[in-house]
Order: structure tokens, then sequence, then C-alpha cells
């Protein structure tokens, strides 16, 4: 299988994940930050993974700048990010966000996946720091009744680090990706 696995990490959680595709893929692992155009048309499988920050998808300007030059290759992308991906409300939200950061053509052309990383708070940035720190104010405004479980964990763990990521969370896009080489 010609496949590279290509990923934009900022904390951390999307590089594991990438680590572990790569891995049971036997596909080439690149960061994205070293990646050229040219280099894309090697493969025939690209599997790109970033985080997810503030409705956008992190480094996914190498994939929509070049979409000309990979838009006939296999295409999947998985997203990380804090949000509990199996409830349904969060995936409305990552999918709508989605929808206003990729054009059409290349939304019809991913296979995505969504996966759930972690928050580190330790290693976070002024600005990240700044904008949890406001969205956590936002929520202790909120009635208890009004908390979603998610926001409640938010509360509790706030300022710790925490992870979620989970090894078995990339068993059907490794599946859907095998499959689709198998098409080929």
């Amino acid at each position: 299988m010609n496949t590279a696995v290509i990923y934009k990490s900022h904390y951390g959680s999307t590089e594991i994940y990438a680590k572990w595709l790569a891995k049971d893929l036997d596909a080439d692992l690149l960061q994205a930050e070293q990646v050229k155009p040219a280099d894309l048309q090697k493969y025939q499988t690209i599997v790109y993974g970033g985080g997810l920050y503030a409705g956008g998808v992190n480094g996914i300007a190498l994939l929509t700048k070049n979409f000309e030059l990979i838009k006939d290759k296999a295409l999947y992308l998985f997203t990380v990010g804090a949000a509990d991906v199996t409830d349904p409300e969060n995936l409305k939200n990552i999918r709508s966000a989605l929808e206003q950061k990729l054009p059409p053509a290349m939304r019809e052309k991913l296979h995505i996946y969504h996966l759930r990383g972690g928050m580190r708070y330790s290693k976070m940035n002024f600005m990240h720091r700044t904008m949890m720190n406001m969205m956590v104010k936002m929520l202790r405004k909120k009635a208890e009744n009004e908390l979603r479980a998610e926001d409640k964990i938010m509360l509790e763990t706030y300022g710790q680090d925490i992870d979620f990521t989970d090894r078995a969370a990339i068993v059907p896009l490794v599946a859907d990706i095998r499959a689709g080489a198998k098409s080929q």
C-alpha cells in the first residue's frame, strides 16, 4: 500500500494517532510542515490528521491548496479534538464547521473521521489558555441542570492535563483505508 500519513499536531494527540495509523498501515509518517506539493504525488493514499481549533483543522491548507494535485487519490481526513465524538451534538458541530471550511468537491472526496484527543494545559500557549479560561467562566455561569456531561468534565478537570486518546478509535479508519486499497 503506497500510503502517507501526514499530520500537524499542536499539543501531541494528533501525533499519537498519526503514529498509530502509520504503524498499522505500514505507511510513511510525515509532518505537514515538511511536505511539499510534489511529495503528495508519490502516494496513492493520503491520510491527513489535524487538531480542531476554532472550527478549523490545523494545517488543512496543505490539502485545500493542493487539491487539484491529489483529487484522484484516496483521501482520508482525521480530526482530533477534546470534544466527545460519541456525542451526536458534538459530531454535528464538527461536521458543520468542516462544511464551512472545506470546498464541496473536497468534502465529497474525503473520508472523514473524528477522534478524541485531550487537553494539555501545561503546554497550552497564552491564546489557548485564555480561550479555555473564557469558556470555563461561561460554563460556571450556567445552571447545573444546563450543563452537559462534557461541560462538567471540563469544569472538573480545568487546568489539568487530560488524555482521551484511544488506540481502538482508529480501527474503523484503518479498516476503511485497507478496504479502499484493495479496490484500487
